[in-house]
């Protein structure tokens, strides 16, 4: 950390000490008057688990770079959020912690997003392991249900390797080209998530059940999909073609799929 960086750092670190509420007193005891608003530094320490020595450094830009492990116990210690504490890691000098998975709730804004999209275009939610959480009417009308249940049942790459769902809404040349981008960011999820007991478990039993999958994990291709036409076959209304934008949520890991229908078709 340079000078500059260290000073930003210890004035992030006052910041949130002062925005702390002080501990109430024990029944019976007077409160002792505070000259500053906040906790005092002894206060912060003592939940940080670090010496008081340290902590002042650390507030007048004295100390050098903090360990990920010294951050993430004062992320604690302050009670930061996801964003906050991020913040601090950045401030810090490391990048954020990586979740230990998505997120399995969605916003509730979204999901309002999805219903007044009903009559407007299909959209579907899926977070980071290729889960589909969520979808709108329009979307279930468009992908069908789900052929599948068990452990996996609602995983996209599970669905495509597993299933005939593929061949019906896209085609043969179309099913090929997804199954390839779904074993290619399956790859990526499992190296966000690498200690993910449940991800695991999905690629060991894909690499048992599908010579498919085997093939195209082999071939250890990595890529993510965030715009694409695609040429689907709607159970109502025939083949047609439908523009694909996707949407991140960052601090969930969400991705929210927008498929447009295209006029050319």
């Amino acid at each position: 950390m340079s000078s500059s960086d260290r000073t930003e750092f210890g004035e992030y670190l006052r910041r949130r000490r002062a925005a702390m509420s002080p501990p109430a007193p024990p029944r019976g005891v007077r409160a002792s008057r505070r000259r500053v608003p906040g906790l005092r530094r002894q206060e912060v320490s003592d939940i940080a688990g670090i010496s008081v020595e340290y902590y002042t450094r650390l507030e007048q830009g004295r100390a050098p770079r903090p360990s990920r492990e010294i951050l993430t116990s004062l992320a604690q210690a302050f009670g930061l959020s996801g964003a906050e504490r991020d913040h601090l890691f950045r401030l810090g000098g490391e990048s954020p912690p990586e979740p230990a998975s998505p997120a399995s709730v969605i916003r509730p804004g979204l999901l309002r997003l999805l219903r007044g999209l009903d009559d407007t275009m299909p959209v579907t939610v899926h977070d980071g392991r290729l889960d589909l959480l969520a979808r709108n009417r329009a979307a279930e009308e468009l992908l069908g249900t789900f052929a599948s249940d068990g452990p996996f049942g609602r995983n996209i790459a599970y669905q495509a390797f597993t299933t005939d769902v593929l061949a019906h809404l896209l085609g043969g040349e179309g099913s090929e080209r997804f199954l390839r981008i779904a074993a290619a960011e399956l790859r990526i999820a499992l190296s966000r998530y690498p200690g993910d007991a449940y991800l695991r478990a999905l690629v060991a039993e894909l690499a048992a059940t599908s010579r498919s999958f085997r093939d195209h994990w082999e071939e250890g291709e990595v890529s993510a999909s965030r715009s694409a036409i695609k040429r689907m076959h709607h159970p109502a209304h025939g083949w047609g073609r439908f523009e694909i934008e996707v949407l991140h949520d960052p601090e969930r890991d969400h991705w929210i799929m927008l498929y447009t229908p295209h006029d050319d078709e």
